[in-house]
């Protein structure tokens, strides 16, 4: 299990990071990879938003909780 200071960790580097362009590689499972591009938007207590600027419909937007980057299903680049 995680501690609850390992969640808070990782909420505070995603909140440093709101309004960074950054690349959202999020694994489906099966080998099945989806790599997006967004903006990180908001931050909530158990979720953060990234707004995507690309593909069929750039104005989307998706959430992942701080548990989906600790147990790897989602991995957050920075874009320079």
């Amino acid at each position: 299990m995680f501690e609850r200071s390992d969640v808070m960790r990782v909420k505070d580097d995603i909140q440093k990071i709101i309004g960074s362009k950054v690349r959202v590689e999020t694994n489906r499972g099966r080998h099945k990879t989806v790599i997006n591009q967004g903006i990180v938007s908001s931050v909530y207590p158990s979720i953060f938003i990234i707004e995507l600027n690309e593909g069929p419909n750039p104005e989307r937007k998706i959430s992942f909780s701080y548990t989906d980057i600790l147990t790897n299903s989602v991995a957050i680049t920075l874009c320079d």
